[in-house]
């Protein structure tokens, strides 16, 4: 486990060293910006991690465990720098809260159900998002091939990750998974964990609908936030083309990976304003408040947090 900390660490390092003129601009715009709207936007990203918490604390209450709200919201914080910070559609923020919370006397198979049912509403928020703004976009004759091209290969990726997960859980259960499967690396142990994890959780409609609304919520305030920004600089916006911006985004940092996610998610929503009709400017100037916002300003903390937990696994 010493190798731990530094996986959590030095993505937040080499986000810093690499993109300093990322932040340094963000450091411009937020000294510019009209606080009257930046404010309002700072309360919307506390709010992506009041809902966070609120997913883990649904699985838990309906598992029977419950553990201080404050906790679970701390954990949010160190969930969502880790998310961006070490990308895996969610899946590696899920799995330091897991084990944080096992720490603090969590069953492995209690926190592997939450994890799943973190990660399949995860998936399916992101999935109702992404067409959703596809639709928006057709419905404003702004959809072209390469859009459905774009949202179809999301939609393929975040459908099959836990499609692939649930399935390999229900044949471990059953005793049938194939053998090349537990013949993979570090598999074997993974997969133990995954048949472990209660299926009543899994199964339970209104556990679902709750931790999807919480998922779906975060998007929204995420979609808020450039909402906010792009007020903050004095270049409104109407909310869809916020809502449109940040889901394609997400998506092409999904479909097409770089570092930290960075880069790639500037590049899809600046570019996704452009063509809403915003000045190319002016996208480029809200995306990158939205990036501080939402990565460089609870990097700090998010770090911390993360990095404290970690080397006490």
């Amino acid at each position: 486990m010493a190798w731990l900390p530094a996986l959590i660490v030095a993505p937040g390092l080499i986000a810093v060293v690499l993109h300093y003129g990322s932040l340094a601009k963000f450091a411009e715009l937020a000294r510019n910006a009209h606080p009257g709207w930046l404010l309002p936007a700072l309360g919307a990203q506390i709010g992506t991690y009041v809902f966070a918490a609120l997913s883990w604390r649904q699985v838990l209450h309906r598992a029977g465990e419950r553990r201080p709200f404050r906790t679970l919201f701390r954990l949010s914080v160190a969930k969502l720098y880790t998310d961006q910070a070490i990308p895996t559609g969610g899946v590696s923020g899920s799995i330091l809260v897991m084990k944080a919370l096992n720490r603090r006397g969590l069953s492995n198979s209690i926190g592997m159900a939450a994890l799943l049912v973190s990660m399949v509403t995860h998936y399916a928020a992101d999935v109702v998002a992404a067409i959703t703004a596809l639709g928006l976009l057709w419905l404003h004759q702004d959809a072209d091939l390469a859009a459905l091209g774009l949202v179809s290969a999301f939609v393929v990726v975040e459908i099959a990750i836990p499609v692939a997960v649930l399935w390999a859980k229900s044949r471990a259960s059953d005793g049938q998974l194939p053998a090349w499967i537990t013949r993979l690396p570090v598999t074997e142990d993974a997969i133990e964990a995954v048949a472990a994890a209660p299926d009543e959780l899994l199964r339970d409609p209104r556990l679902i609908a709750e931790t999807f609304l919480c998922q779906l919520a975060i998007i929204l305030l995420d979609s808020l936030t450039l909402w906010l920004v792009s007020r903050a600089i004095s270049a409104p916006i109407d909310y869809w083309m916020a809502f449109c911006g940040y889901t394609i985004g997400d998506a092409v940092a999904m479909v097409a990976p770089s570092p930290l996610g960075l880069g790639t998610f500037e590049a899809g929503t600046t570019g996704t304003l452009a063509l809403l009709g915003m000045p190319v400017e002016a996208a480029l100037s809200a995306t990158i408040l939205l990036r501080g916002l939402t990565f460089w300003l609870p990097m700090i903390p998010g770090l911390w947090i993360a990095r404290h937990e970690v080397s006490r696994l």
